[in-house]
């Protein structure tokens, strides 16, 4: 069973950085993408990075958050990262670890495992 666990939001000025956390379960690592998503008031939830931590690391970004996130993951492989700079008021929006994560180009990216989320919000 897949167990994930954010923290690490909260409130930011514009312009400024944030690192999120996510714990999980042992072997999930090994076993699926990972990733995170986010979900603003009113909008589709939206995955923005995901990480193949078997696959010398490749990662995908969404255009929205490409240059200025960054996912990675500790050596264990037991916690996931999200590193957000030059953070934007629309960054604003509930995040979401996410396992067994599908990044599509230019599509709807999926995951499977879910973690509670946690609120990030930005202000000008």
């Amino acid at each position: 069973q897949v167990h994930l666990q954010e923290s690490g939001g909260g409130s930011v000025q514009a312009g400024g950085s944030l690192t999120l956390s996510c714990t999980a379960s042992p072997d999930t690592f090994s076993r699926y993408w990972m990733g995170w998503f986010r979900q603003a008031p009113g909008q589709e939830r939206e995955g923005i990075a995901a990480l193949d931590a078997n696959d010398y690391g490749t990662t995908y970004y969404a255009e929205s958050v490409k240059g200025r996130f960054t996912i990675s993951h500790d050596n264990a492989k037991t916690t996931l990262y999200l590193h957000m700079h030059s953070l934007k008021p629309e960054d604003t929006a509930m995040y979401y670890c996410a396992a067994d994560v599908v990044p599509v180009v230019s599509g709807t990216w999926s995951g499977v495992y879910w973690g509670q989320g946690t609120q990030v919000t930005v202000s000008s």
